[in-house]
């Protein structure tokens, strides 16, 4: 769709170009696997890992494991994380021999400056719904969601919903949900709080950090 090879003024620019196409509205079928993707770095960073774990959603059992490694070629900007990490990604997913029908990344959809985060990239560059589900916020403000599993408020920013604050267990830091691509806010938090058990993060995110993070 674009060349990953580009400058931060490119990189900025294909952002809001891509975010034209970005789908928020349910547009999908039934939601059988749920994909996980996170990244790590090797070598000083030098080498990105991408891992991405496929699992059913009726159990979370696990069904694949893909990983892949690619040399590092986009320097670390705040904002633009989908230029460093997503070329390793889409190694690892074409690596899958389950197509999941379902991402969920570890970082933001919608909820970005430009909204434009790493899950409406890769949502978008797959044609694949696809979920952001960051551990701290990027933009907007919010109210604190009550303590009790599954309750949220919204993430604001210049009176626009971006996301969700998604408290995921009890009396646990919350989590923040935004939409990636082809589904709503409220279809992304169910997801999120279906792929939850006792931990804080989802185990698609908790289980492809396990394997991005191996050296």
């Amino acid at each position: 769709m674009h060349p990953w090879n580009v400058s931060v003024q490119e990189a900025i620019a294909i952002q809001h170009q891509l975010k034209k196409q970005v789908v928020r509205s349910d547009r999908f079928g039934r939601v059988k696997t749920v994909a996980g993707v996170d990244v790590g770095f090797e070598d000083n960073g030098k080498i990105t890992r991408a891992a991405v774990v496929v699992l059913r959603l009726s159990s979370l059992s696990l069904v694949e494991v893909a990983i892949a490694r690619c040399k590092t070629t986009f320097p670390y900007v705040p904002g633009l994380l989908s230029f460093r990490e997503l070329p390793a990604v889409l190694q690892a997913i074409e690596k899958l021999q389950t197509r999941p029908d379902l991402f969920l990344c570890d970082g933001q959809g919608y909820a970005h400056p430009r909204r434009f985060g790493i899950a409406c990239h890769l949502g978008l560059l797959t044609d694949t719904p696809a979920i952001g589900v960051g551990k701290s916020r990027l933009i907007g403000s919010y109210t604190e969601p009550g303590d009790n599993r599954g309750e949220w408020q919204p993430l604001l920013h210049q009176g626009e919903v971006l996301g969700a604050v998604l408290r995921t267990r009890c009396r646990v830091q919350p989590v923040f949900v935004s939409v990636g691509h082809r589904l709503s806010l409220s279809a992304a938090i169910d997801y999120v709080m279906q792929c939850t058990t006792r931990y804080k993060l989802p185990e698609t995110t908790r289980l492809a950090h396990k394997y991005a993070s191996r050296t």
